[in-house]
């Protein structure tokens, strides 16, 4: 689990803006970028080649 105080500092890699922890908290969202980053070993993945498209349901 990613500690708040990590999650306020970070920042999406490609735009800037602030990003969140996804509702399952395995992975970190910008809705801006509408990516998701992956949250691996409790290490946010913040590379923009790694992310994936955030596809809400």
């Amino acid at each position: 689990m990613i500690k708040k105080e990590l999650l306020d500092i970070l920042a999406c890699p490609q735009c800037k803006g602030p990003v969140e922890l996804n509702a399952e908290q395995n992975g970190i969202i910008c809705r801006k970028c509408q990516l998701r980053y992956e949250i691996r070993n409790n290490i946010p993945i913040m590379l923009i080649d790694e992310a994936k498209p955030l596809i809400e349901t």
